[in-house]
């Protein structure tokens, strides 16, 4: 059975262009769009970013919307990047009617930049109740569906930080494999907010200037914002390119930073070669991940240098151009990849002059290379590195996804009793606990006692479900942006926000360095979870799962809900489950 992957449509947009032409023109002319703010109002207007230049009535006016309530821009970036990917496949929608679709997307901060424009107001103002729930990550998938017109599909996020995007992708893919669905638009869609800038900030990993990754004088990355998505369909008819192999894995090692040798890097790779059945001696171009960060980029050359050894491709990293686009980067560089394979360059390195110390020496630009197969790198917050090949051709031999397996249930532990959190004294020491909040409490309790019963130390992967992610920690960090000004701001609040810190802080307690993922979305986040356990058991490619579904409350957010209508959430929900194959 033949389950070649294709990409047959793409949307993008991003600082340097609104569509596929325009971003092809200025890679290939080496345009960077790292500039000053224009649309982000921030104290730290000094720092370079990426920005899509068109505000939020202009990209309204484009997808034909007419109502006045204010909409996130990340919402918006990704609506108009799944109607270009649409109408590049020549898709309509109502071609879709009787079809199995899903549309998959992946973002961290959600609505954010909505919702820190109105923090204040909508704890007394009713009008603005919707923005809670518009500030989860689900809701901004949903409502790119509802604007394109998608009705009867499939719609998931995936929040793993900056992996997120290239991991919707992913998940799309197997879906496709395993015959689930007929058609996937995938990618992931991200605006800048005072959130996540003064978020990296307090990580001291903004760079001033404009970023320079694999450069000796790096000194930090400049965010970015866009959005991509992929039409993905199994042996179609017409190929963009083909999605050959992938991997993603665990870093294992700290919440902000990479290993020495790169080993979750590493391994993603290692994985999607052997997936795609190629060798590193095939492979002809890298885009890296490559921030600019003083620990990515030499962790990363490590990662590198260990699959390629001295037969090194060249390799670039793009966010020099469209700055660092988060969890929409691993969709924005695998469109990016499809362009210079299709019109056979390959985008400079921008600012590169100076040689790391055992650092690799990135590519200033290739306009005359045939590009057979490249590799697509995205490493997010946690360790949770993910990488994707992608081929011209279809590859020679496609992975069969045959799911002859069982599973069972072996463990199970739930907490929503704030005060049962004071039992993690049996797995994490006072001194450790009392830097975590009560949502990271409950995560590590529940997910070491299953795993204690089960009798397993290290699971084979980890999957977690959270609608808001720990709310709390959020709450207080922009608390702290509204009263301080964005100043005088804590890196431990900012550096627990992501969602997928519950699952990676658990990877790095278990040093399981498997397959990662977070779903968010809404009620429906732990359903995706099961399905994805069951999905890798059954086909065999994995022995056990720990799945966790976590999320909290706070006064304020209760608040919010009850003058909704609706009932106030639980305080603490946590449930553990691990499944193992029979």
């Amino acid at each position: 059975m033949n389950n070649t992957i294709s990409v047959t449509g793409l949307g993008i947009i991003c600082s340097i262009g609104n569509n596929a032409d325009s971003v092809l023109d200025s890679l290939r002319r080496g345009k960077s769009g790292v500039g000053p703010m224009k649309y982000l109002q921030s104290k730290h207007s000094y720092l370079p970013v990426g920005e899509v230049q068109l505000s939020n009535d202009q990209m309204k006016d484009i997808l034909g919307i007419k109502d006045e309530t204010p909409m996130s821009r990340t919402t918006l970036m990704g609506a108009i990047a799944i109607r270009q990917a649409l109408e590049h496949a020549g898709i309509t929608v109502e071609d879709l009617n009787g079809k199995r679709v899903a549309l998959i997307s992946g973002t961290t901060v959600g609505g954010m930049d909505l919702t820190e424009n109105y923090y204040e107001q909508m704890k007394t103002d009713d009008s603005l109740l919707y923005l809670p729930k518009s500030n989860e990550c689900g809701k901004s998938t949903e409502e790119m569906a509802e604007i394109i017109g998608l009705k009867n599909v499939q719609t998931c996020t995936i929040s793993t930080a900056c992996s997120s995007a290239l991991n919707s992708i992913i998940l799309g893919s197997e879906m496709l494999k395993r015959d689930e669905v007929d058609l996937v638009i995938a990618g992931g869609s991200e605006a800048l907010s005072r959130f996540h800038l003064n978020g990296f900030n307090t990580l001291m990993i903004l760079d001033k200037e404009q970023c320079r990754p694999f450069d000796d004088t790096r000194a930090g990355l400049n965010l970015g914002e866009g959005a991509a998505f992929v039409i993905l369909e199994k042996n179609a008819s017409h190929s963009l390119a083909y999605v050959a192999g992938y991997g993603n894995r665990c870093d294992a090692f700290h919440q902000t930073a990479s290993s020495e040798n790169g080993e979750g890097a590493y391994l993603a790779m290692k994985d999607a070669l052997e997936m795609a059945g190629l060798q590193p001696g095939d492979i002809q171009y890298v885009n890296a991940h490559g921030t600019g960060t003083p620990n990515n980029d030499i962790t990363e050359s490590q990662s590198l240098k260990r699959i390629f050894g001295e037969n090194m491709p060249e390799v670039s990293s793009t966010k020099a151009f469209t700055g660092h686009t988060t969890s929409a980067s691993g969709s924005i560089e695998a469109v990016i990849c499809i362009l210079a394979m299709q019109n056979n360059f390959i985008p400079a390195n921008l600012g590169w002059q100076n040689k790391i110390e055992g650092g690799i020496v990135p590519t200033l630009g290739n306009d005359n290379i045939v590009l057979e197969n490249v590799i697509c790198n995205s490493f997010g917050f946690g360790g949770n590195d993910s990488s994707m090949v992608i081929s011209k051709s279809a590859p020679a031999s496609s992975e069969e996804i045959v799911p002859d397996h069982f599973y069972k249930i072996v463990a199970e532990e739930t907490v929503t009793d704030v005060e049962v959190l004071k039992e993690l004294k049996e797995f994490v020491s006072p001194m450790e606990s009392r830097r975590m909040g009560k949502l990271m409490k409950a995560a590590h309790l529940t997910s070491l006692r299953a795993l204690k019963k089960a009798g397993i130390e290290c699971p084979d992967a980890i999957i977690t479900a959270t609608s808001r992610g720990m709310l709390e920690i959020s709450l207080q960090f922009l608390d702290d942006i509204t009263a301080f000004g964005e100043e005088l701001l804590k890196p431990t609040l900012f550096m627990q926000s992501t969602h997928n810190t519950l699952s990676s802080a658990i990877a790095i307690r278990t040093k399981c360095h498997g397959y990662n993922t977070t779903y968010s979305h809404g009620d429906e986040s732990f359903e995706w979870a099961m399905r994805d356990a069951v999905r890798l058991i059954q086909t065999g490619k994995v022995n056990s799962v720990l799945v966790g579904s976590f999320d909290e409350s706070t006064p304020s957010f209760s608040m919010i809900a009850e003058r909704s209508g609706e009932q106030a959430p639980q305080e603490i929900f946590a449930k553990a489950i691990v499944l193992v194959k029979e």
